[in-house]
């Protein structure tokens, strides 16, 4: 964790983060700002998994939203819930685990794919991001991408 993230993410309603938490210290510092929606990634140990789930599905500002941390992307959904997703069909699907940044309409679910790259500094991305967006009356407004600096320490 860093100030930089900190800083952007001052005056959000809500904090989602899509997995590799790394430490609890992460999660707590996020808490101290907004509510938190976290799913464990690939890297997180015990302690993280027994906080926060594999999948998280709910709805926010009217939209159906599931994060996971590894879901894949649009026409390469992982195959241990590709079924579920073209079925379920979440109007925002958000996952992590690859650290590249994508967002896309996927027209086989009629929805948006999100993944906010990653923040942290371990990984292969070069450039630290996150993703910043409101949704009001079911649609997604104002999405913005936020970069951190390099992934290097500076």
């Amino acid at each position: 964790m860093d100030d930089r993230i900190l800083h952007h993410l001052m005056e959000v309603d809500e904090i989602w983060h899509a997995g590799d938490v790394g430490d609890l210290a992460v999660t707590d510092a996020l808490a101290e700002l907004a509510p938190i929606k976290v799913v464990y990634g690939n890297i997180d140990g015990a302690k993280i998994r027994s906080e926060f789930p594999l999948h998280h599905k709910f709805m926010a500002g009217g939209l159906r939203v599931w994060m996971t941390h590894i879901g894949g992307k649009p026409g390469w959904y992982d195959y241990r819930i590709r079924e579920q997703v073209l079925r379920d069909k979440p109007d925002l699907f958000i996952c992590g685990h690859s650290h590249i940044l994508k967002v896309q309409k996927d027209k086989r679910i009629d929805g948006v794919f999100m993944n906010p790259g990653a923040a942290g500094r371990h990984g292969i991305h070069k450039v630290r991001t996150l993703l910043r967006f409101n949704i009001m009356d079911k649609q997604l407004k104002d999405l913005e991408v936020v970069e951190l600096g390099s992934r290097a320490r500076e």
